[in-house]
């Protein structure tokens, strides 16, 4: 017998709200849902494990309608792979580039610190940030 979980569980167990949860079946980003004899929704481990994978793509920045779009191609033809493989490709490459960009922008702040880190250990102010913008070219020319 396959396990049965309300609205509210799902909601929990996802971090998705209610509301979320309504929109995604809406728009078409879920089946529709089984209904108890109370019209009630009953969301199946299947369900649970299609939502858990929607949201690792919306964390990762992809929009909805590219999550509608690989839902739809799963559901119109779930023996064909490749298109959905292209697509999650293609999203991989941009995730890989946001985490590229990312590891940059940490990397300056890493360097901010350390820099108002010396500036403490002598006694000086940041009053001049001309003087930050060589060391960070020292800095990451160092490194390089």
């Amino acid at each position: 017998m396959t396990r049965e979980l309300t609205i509210q569980q799902v909601a929990e167990a996802t971090g998705l709200s209610v509301h979320a949860l309504r929109y995604y079946e809406k728009v078409g980003l879920l089946a529709p849902i089984q209904r108890a004899a109370n019209g009630h929704r009953r969301y199946s481990v299947e369900d649970v494990a299609w939502l858990e994978f929607l949201v690792r793509l919306r964390t990762t920045g992809m929009s909805i309608q590219q999550v509608l779009a690989f839902a739809n191609l799963v559901r119109e033809n779930p023996h064909d792979v490749r298109e959905r493989r292209l697509l999650l490709e293609a999203h991989r490459d941009k995730v890989k580039q946001n985490l590229e960009e990312l590891a940059h922008h940490l990397q300056v702040i890493e360097l901010k610190i350390e820099h108002y880190q010396e500036l403490e250990a002598k006694g000086e102010s940041d009053r001049n940030c001309i003087f930050w913008n060589d060391y960070l070219k020292q800095a990451l020319e160092s490194e390089a």
